[in-house]
């Protein structure tokens, strides 16, 4: 069976192509509610369709963007058209509409943008500060928000209970029960007259109506789930400034005329224009197909939301919010049509159809055989030329037991207890710190066999300080008197540190709403200005003294970044910082003890750099600040030079490792996870941090990325097996060990990544983490699972979370697979031998809703334990429906069935049955020791390997209450209802016996446990 699912049912976690998703649904045969089936899987239809508008509509962006392009220069020589403010506008104390605003950043129509005075009139005429933003504290700001709207976009109203409830009754043998419910009626009211002749029809009723409630319950509490995490998913705060001071805010909370602060990775979050900034470039492919980076600057201002800033940063001012930009009607425009299905939700859908067929043709069977048995003995009466109402009434109750069959047979429930597991574990994940962005993450991360995991921020705290510092040759402790340090760097030396620190820096001291001092930025540019400002230095002084010319922000490949100052005495400096041995390498001069320049000779190099690597081994992050004097031809357009700097010094920021990550990377090598370091820093650094957290060990290597690049394929493939650690790597590194180790290794690779560059290696891995607080948008986007607190510990709740769902999920399989193989033989075999079915359609619906809706909701929401990070991962190749549960599937079938047959024949003598009522008792009691079967199967399904099966029930109250919840309306069904599901009310004995049967398979399923497979 399992080459068979693998070979049509098999799809992959991500990039799955559509012919293969297309493939799958066609063979889907024997499908009792399609609605219900493929509710969570995408609809290929839709997504054409999208597909096809997604075009359309890049086609007409990308045609107005070129064609306002086109026409810039000659608009500027035509005189700008007339304008008339609107009075409703107007009397919100506004100088310009929303329409105004929307056709000028849309169109990128610079005669509009001249007309209204530029960004700074605009800003006028929106009563905002390109300085201090908006000031929230006025009527105006209310007046705003209806005047021009708020950032929110169209979303498709929510689901109600009732649609759930129409789904799960257009179940195709659902209705044909409800026809035969009907006929059932109609045929035994004419026959018995009322109340006796409805009891059939009113029981089916009742079963289906039943049936219908508990399912659709259960589908609307996983719509819920699945809603709060579109929620969290759509949660983007952003760096604003509003009142004079800077603050995080909501995207959905701006409004036009918001100063808004965007750096790499960054996603414009609505329709605005730039103010200022640097190296501005963004990726407008989202919107109109493009690939080629845009540059943003004064002279082409305009930027659309749902675009991403590619590199350098910028204030811009929002003009257009909402379903007024091109992003919002191209969200409103499409649907997606959903996510693709998981690997299990196909594999499962797969079993569905193979049994579902066998099913049918057992289905078919039966009710032939019941047929011929009853044709049989008309005949021998010699009464098959006349039919009664009773004879109509016995058709149509065998017609009904064969429908009941296929209801039973088929395991519609299979696919979806996948989502019914994976939306439970989804919201349990969101309360362990991880939100889950693709379904198929979360079961894939239970195969994971390798993580690659940044350093910074992952496996370390991300709250940095300067604890060393080589300042002019000399080496000091950095502690919290810093004035003794101050004192030992000559006047001139400080100067330009103070200099390099403010001024080439991504981050910035500003007063939050107390007037307090606070530092924003990046937790290394945080640690870099406490250091400067703890030297006496005056940040806003220090950039309001030069004039900044050109700034290249900070990227991972050339693990640097530099910017060009006009000094106040006039000419130009740049300055640069970065990875030591690069920025040192850069240097020819370095500043000594008396604070003059001098030649970098041999014995200045290897100080300098014993001194990185002595910082690097006490696992401190290192630094190099430099400098040079340009000459006054440099253009902005230029790059910033690579040599001829003078080294200022270097500094040691100590990042302290996370408490638990040595215990979790412990936890991760025992499940058979192997974990491995993959970070920018120093080689000496990241084997210092490693060797703490037990990454590194004796067997392992640690490499650079330099070096990894240089090796042939032959040495790659004995190199990366024992690679732990890769230091001074770039993207590409990443992104290449990842393919490896996926391709050639056949691993499954969980990577994190935060930077708009980790983005390919995000992609290419199986499970993509992307960091909650310190990744980008553009990572965000590209992960399958965002860590909201950044911490490798919560990376192992969702690898211990993957693993549950997986293992539920085949929990549930194993017993519903039982409960069909058991109910399908037992029916058919007693058609044949006794020429009727011992369980009803009424009690089959029943047996039907235990296996399938309750037995779903007990088994595949059980939480993770310790002990599943102690088994070997699943990995690419595993065995869904492996031996172990084929073991304990025919051997518990083999016991119900023995069981139950034994009771069919020999019940009657054994419980001294006479009477006119004793066929209708042993059946009873057939059903009632089937159901107990079923119920402690449950309990032994709980481990399918354990002997103890009772260990942690009590803490999964849903077990526990489904379970109570079955054995209530058992009791019910059998003592009270038994005029409308076929039962007879039994003795205590008989109850007793019945008990002890079903408990007697827990026995049996432990000693089954034993046997080797």
């Amino acid at each position: 069976m399992e080459s068979y699912l693998n070979e049509h049912f098999g799809v992959q976690p991500k990039h799955t192509s559509e012919e293969v998703l297309g493939r799958w649904r066609k063979l889907c045969g024997v499908v009792k509610n399609p609605k219900r089936r493929f509710r969570f899987t995408a609809n290929l239809s839709k997504r054409c369709e999208a597909a096809a508008m997604r075009r359309t509509n890049q086609e007409k962006l990308r045609i107005a963007v070129l064609v306002s392009k086109a026409a810039i220069q000659f608009l500027l020589g035509v005189s700008p058209s007339d304008y008339t403010v609107p009075e409703e506008v107007k009397a919100a104390g506004f100088q310009v509409c929303a329409d105004e605003l929307g056709s000028i950043v849309e169109g990128h129509d610079v005669k509009k943008l001249k007309f209204h005075g530029a960004v700074s009139g605009l800003a006028e005429k929106l009563s905002t500060s390109t300085t201090d933003g908006l000031n929230t504290n006025t009527d105006l700001f209310n007046r705003r928000q209806e005047l021009y709207g708020i950032n929110k976009f169209a979303e498709a109203k929510p689901r109600s209970f009732w649609i759930f409830v129409w789904e799960a009754l257009q179940d195709m043998t659902l209705m044909i029960l409800g026809v035969c419910a009907f006929v059932s009626l109609i045929v035994g009211l004419a026959v018995e007259g009322w109340p006796h002749g409805a009891h059939d029809g009113l029981g089916i009723v009742a079963s289906i109506l039943l049936v219908v409630f508990v399912t659709a319950t259960s589908d609307y509490r996983q719509s819920l789930q699945f809603r709060d995490l579109d929620k969290e998913k759509k949660k983007i705060s952003i760096q604003v400034t509003r009142n004079g001071f800077r603050q995080k805010l909501s995207i959905y909370d701006l409004v036009p005329g918001d100063i808004v602060h965007l750096g790499i990775g960054d996603q414009v979050p609505a329709d605005g224009l730039f103010v200022s900034g640097f190296s501005v470039s963004i990726d407008e492919s989202s919107l109109t197909g493009e690939s080629e980076p845009i540059m943003v600057s004064a002279e082409n201002p305009f930027m659309l939301s749902g675009t991403k800033v590619q590199d350098g940063s910028c204030k811009m001012m929002v003009t257009t919010v909402g379903m007024r930009t091109q992003w919002g009607k191209l969200m409103a425009t499409l649907s997606e049509g959903g996510d693709d299905e998981t690997p299990l939700q196909v594999k499962l859908n797969g079993v569905a159809t193979i049994i579902g067929k066998g099913g049918l043709f057992f289905a078919v069977l039966t009710f032939a055989v019941l047929v011929q048995g009853m044709l049989s003995s008309k005949l021998q009466e010699g009464t098959i030329w006349s039919w009664s109402g009773d004879d109509a009434l016995g058709l149509l109750e065998f017609f009904a037991i064969a429908v009941t069959i296929v209801v039973v047979a088929v395991p519609e429930g299979l696919p979806l207890a996948v989502t019914l597991s994976l939306a439970f574990a989804m919201k349990k994940m969101m309360n362990d710190k991880a939100l889950v962005r693709h379904l198929a993450a979360c079961e894939t991360m239970g195969s994971a066999t390798t993580i690659c995991s940044d350093k910074t921020g992952t496996l370390t705290t991300n709250h940095m300080t300067v604890v060393k510092s080589c300042i002019c040759m000399n080496v000091q402790e950095v502690n919290n008197n810093a004035s003794s340090l101050c004192s030992e760097i000559p006047e001139s030396a400080l100067k330009l540190l103070l200099q390099s620190i403010f001024n080439n820096t991504g981050g910035e001291v500003v007063a939050n709403k107390a007037g307090k001092r606070e530092i924003l930025g990046s937790p290394t540019e945080t640690a870099l200005l406490e250091f400067a400002l703890s030297l006496g230095g005056d940040f806003h002084a220090e950039r309001q003294a030069s004039k900044t010319i050109k700034v290249e922000p900070f990227n991972s490949t050339k693990k640097r970044m530099g910017v060009v100052l006009e000094i106040p005495g006039g000419g130009l400096r740049a300055h640069t910082k970065g990875a030591s041995e690069i920025v040192l390498a850069a240097c020819n001069k370095v500043i000594d003890s008396n604070g003059e320049v001098v030649p970098l000779n041999e014995a200045s190099v290897k100080h300098l750099n014993l001194t990185i690597d002595q910082f690097a081994s006490e696992a401190l992050r290192t630094l190099c600040l430099a400098y040079v004097d340009l000459e006054n031809k440099f253009s902005p357009d230029d790059s910033i030079p690579v040599s001829g700097f003078t080294c200022i010094g270097i500094v040691g920021i100590k990042d302290p490792v996370r408490p638990g990550v040595k215990e979790s990377v412990a936890l991760c090598r025992s499940a058979g996870i192997t974990v491995r370091m993959v970070t920018g820093d120093n080689i000496n650094t990241a084997k210092a941090i490693a060797k703490e957290c037990g990454i590194l060990t004796d067997e392992g290597i640690a490499i650079e990325g330099p070096d990894f690049r240089e090796k042939t394929m032959e040495e790659l493939l004995e190199l990366i097996p024992k690679i732990q650690v890769m230091a001074r790597s770039s993207p590409l590194d990443k992104h290449t060990l990842v393919k490896h180790l996926r391709t050639t290794f056949d691993e499954v690779v969980a990577v994190t990544g935060d930077g708009t560059n980790d983005a390919p290696a995000l992609h290419e891995a199986d499970i993509g983490l992307a960091m909650g607080i310190a990744g980008t948008e553009v990572a965000k986007e590209s992960a399958d699972v965002i860590i909201l607190d950044d911490n490798f510990s919560t990376i192992v709740t969702v690898a211990k979370w993957g693993r549950s769902v997986y293992i539920n999920i085949q929990k549930f399989v194993q017993f519903q697979l039982t409960v069909n193989i058991v109910a399908l033989i037992v029916n058919f075999s007693s058609a044949c031998l006794t020429g009727s079915a011992p369980l009803t359609a009424v009690q089959l619906l029943w047996v039907n809703m235990i296996m399938d809706t309750l037995g779903a909701l007990a088994l595949a929401t059980e939480p993770p334990n310790e002990e599943l990070m102690k088994r070997s991962p699943v990995g690419r190749k595993g065995n869904f429906i492996s031996n172990v549960m084929w073991r304990n599937i025919i051997g518990q079938s083999l016991y119900q069935f023995t069981v139950i047959w034994l009771l069919q024949s020999k019940g009657e003598a054994m419980f001294d049955l006479v009477g006119p009522d004793s066929a209708l008792i042993l059946n009873t009691l057939i059903f009632n020791s089937f159901v107990f079967c079923q119920v402690f199967n449950e309990i032994s399904s709980r481990e399918m390997e354990k002997i103890n099966v009772f260990q942690g029930i009590l803490d999964n109250y849903v077990f526990v209450i489904v379970l109570s919840v079955t054995v209530l309306f058992q009791i019910i069904i059998i003592e009270f209802l038994g005029t409308f599901a076929n039962t007879s009310p039994l003795t205590l004995t008989q109850w007793f016996v019945s008990i002890l049967i079903g408990f007697l398979g827990m026995p049996i399923a432990a000693a089954l446990k034993n046997v080797p497979v």
